[in-house]
């Protein structure tokens, strides 16, 4: 018994001043592998001793044991965050990335946006707009996220009291998986029927009335040789859509109505698409991401090379980038900005937290950081040029000067215009069809995988012994049960109030409360000495500004302005009921409510002997706090102290 007692190893976890610390100080990007000690000696993985130690018991300085191939810890292979699944290489964690915040936004929200808030002249503000606040955020989120080796929840120990806001964000994150599905289970519809010859919406119904328009038609309808007005005819595209697809009903008074059969099967197929890719975790999913992130670029690549051979795309190019100079200062397109800048790179929903904490410590962040962020906003541009020219000759083929006359914005952008669009096109139109909504399927699901796994971690982080798959599925059973409310007669109706309260008006709060939450009550110093103990370098002064008062600054003025800006919410016109909007705000409020509930409980867990002392001590980083592995944690804590 004495001789195990005077073997027992004593680890470096917990115990400073104790057996191994290093012979030399501590210096970040330089990773160390753990030994422990046996009766004073150092003892090497492989069971052999290191006689070249000081003695002097508790205080003995033993000799740092490295790994031959220091080199390699350099490029991030190190084994830091044992226990915890990795990407296997680091381009997957950048392909993530890029499936992730490359969406559906770019394709069908960003053009749009941009003609409606200035054309050209939106580009400015948004690029300032990405300086300011895209940049900035999403190097934030994936330094802390891979510093802490934590998912969306449990990065909040930096702030206990806060914690509040990573629940919100998966309260949000949850809101938006269970409508975001149902626009895959569209697509999927869309995808299906673009196989068959002619396009389904490109002619008229008898049951649809003489108001119907083709959608192939190539000149506008003439009664009397004189142009009917526009407003009295619908094309077959809308119609196909509202009474083919949807089966949409006029109100929600009278309920939502029953699941469309049709729908809730492509519901199904796309939540097993999002099963299969994450049944093993970040390990399947780094391995689907270089066909989510690469494929969505060739179908673009073959849209671009279309439209621009198309006659009258160059027309649609010149009206989507003419700048509209005296919009640039209307607050509203600043607005603009922001929103879609923040929705587009996915920031403050808790995802990019999730997807770094997967990283090895030592990966450059900042790089995949501005790689992420800038092409985001190129494929935003690419996106907007390839539409654009497609619509400039659906223009030209009816006769129209007004390239904006021809478009419809929101849901019926993807779903009227654009196969409107393509139902014009005279060779091969299924096929392109099929490529359109192929590519959106697959930008989807990379965007849908992301917010899973998003979920996923949390709940792995709560409850280590789940395995991947029983998260995965759980979820998907889940998300198939909530999303089959979308595929109802009254779907889109539900969907704009989710979206309104459950996703956009929560973000908004809580990404300024995870600004406040880092930049002050944890601080931008202390930020800075966790990337230079991380990757050896201290960030630069523009970072340090954005994270303290740029950002946040921009985004409680886009805060304000939205409250002071707010109206009903409607659809297509439509009022909801008062019903409908107490919904909406108790949806909103579970969310929000997550920041003092979690607060409160932090504050009763901290030790101390008064109320001040637990308070204070709720928001200062928890004991454990800092890099998982436990060498990187016990070199973290004594280069803080020293740095102190």
């Amino acid at each position: 018994m004495d001789s195990d007692l005077d073997r027992s190893r004593t680890t470096l976890e917990g115990h400073e001043n104790k057996g191994f610390v290093g012979e030399n100080p501590s210096i970040p990007g330089q990773f160390r592998w753990s030994t422990v000690i046996e009766n004073g000696v150092p003892v090497h993985s492989d069971g052999t001793r290191d006689r070249r130690h000081s003695r002097g018991g508790d205080s003995a300085v033993t000799k740092t044991v490295t790994d031959s191939s220091t080199t390699s810890l350099e490029n991030g292979e190190d084994d830091s965050g044992k226990g915890r699944d990795q990407w296997g290489k680091g381009i997957e964690f950048l392909m993530s990335c890029i499936a992730m915040s490359v969406g559906l936004g770019n394709v069908w929200r960003f053009p749009f946006i941009a003609l409606e808030n200035g054309g050209g002249a939106f580009v400015i503000p948004y690029i300032i707009v990405l300086l300011l606040v895209g940049k900035p955020v999403y190097y934030m989120e994936m330094i802390i996220g891979q510093f802490s080796s934590r998912g969306s929840v449990k990065v909040y120990d930096c702030a206990p009291a806060m914690r509040g806001v990573g629940y919100g964000q998966l309260f949000s994150v949850t809101s938006l998986i269970t409508y975001y599905s149902s626009l895959m289970a569209l697509i999927g519809s869309y995808m299906y029927n673009s196989f068959k010859d002619p396009l389904p919406w490109a002619h008229c119904r008898a049951e649809w009335g003489p108001d119907c328009v083709n959608a192939s038609a190539k000149q506008l309808i003439l009664t009397n040789d004189s142009e009917v007005d526009a407003t009295n005819r619908i094309s077959s595209s809308e119609l196909y859509f509202k009474r083919v697809v949807l089966k949409e009903i006029d109100s929600i008074h009278d309920g939502i109505g029953l699941p469309d059969w049709q729908l809730t099967l492509f519901l199904c197929l796309s939540w097993s698409m999002v099963l299969l890719i994450l049944i093993r975790g970040v390990r399947s999913a780094g391995k689907a991401s270089y066909f989510l992130a690469l494929f969505p670029y060739v179908v673009m690549g073959i849209l671009l090379v279309r439209a621009c051979t198309l006659p009258g795309a160059i027309n649609g190019i010149i009206y989507f980038l003419k700048p509209q100079w005296d919009k640039i200062l209307d607050p509203s397109v600043w607005y603009a900005a922001v929103t879609q800048c923040f929705f587009s790179l996915s920031i403050c929903f808790g995802n990019i937290v999730m997807y770094s904490s997967y990283n090895k410590f030592r990966h450059n962040v900042q790089r995949d950081a501005n790689i992420v962020t800038t092409i985001d906003t190129l494929t935003s541009l690419l996106a907007g040029c390839t539409i654009f020219g497609i619509l400039g000759h659906l223009a030209h083929v009816v006769g129209s000067t007004d390239v904006g006359s021809v478009v419809k914005s929101g849901a019926g952008l993807a779903f009227i215009s654009y196969p409107e669009a393509i139902a014009k096109f005279d060779f091969l139109p299924q096929a392109f069809s099929v490529l359109f909504f192929f590519m959106l399927f697959v930008l989807g699901i990379g965007s849908n995988v992301a917010m899973t796994s998003c979920v996923m971690t949390v709940i792995r982080d709560q409850f280590p012994k789940v395995k991947n798959w029983h998260a995965a599925t759980g979820i998907a059973i889940c998300g198939v049960a909530l999303g089959s409310v979308y595929v109802t007669p009254g779907g889109q109706y539900i969907l704009t109030l989710v979206d309104h309260f459950g996703a956009s008006f929560i973000a908004l709060v809580l990404a300024i409360a995870e600004l406040i939450t880092i930049g002050w009550i944890y601080g931008v110093d202390r930020l800075c000495k966790d990337v230079e103990f991380m990757l050896g370098t201290r960030p630069s002064l523009y970072w340090r500004l954005c994270w303290k008062w740029f950002t946040p600054l921009l985004m409680a003025a886009i805060l304000i302005y939205n409250l002071v800006s707010l109206e009903p919410l409607t659809y297509q016109g439509y009022v909801y009921p008062n019903i409908a909007y107490d919904i909406g705000w108790l949806i909103a409020a579970v969310g929000l409510l997550q920041l003092p509930i979690w607060g409160t409980i932090a504050v009763l867990k901290q030790d101390g002997k008064n109320w001040t002392e637990k308070l204070l001590n709720a928001f200062r980083p928890s004991q454990d706090w800092g890099p998982i592995d436990s060498n990187l944690h016990q070199e973290y804590k004594k280069f803080i102290n020293e740095d102190c």
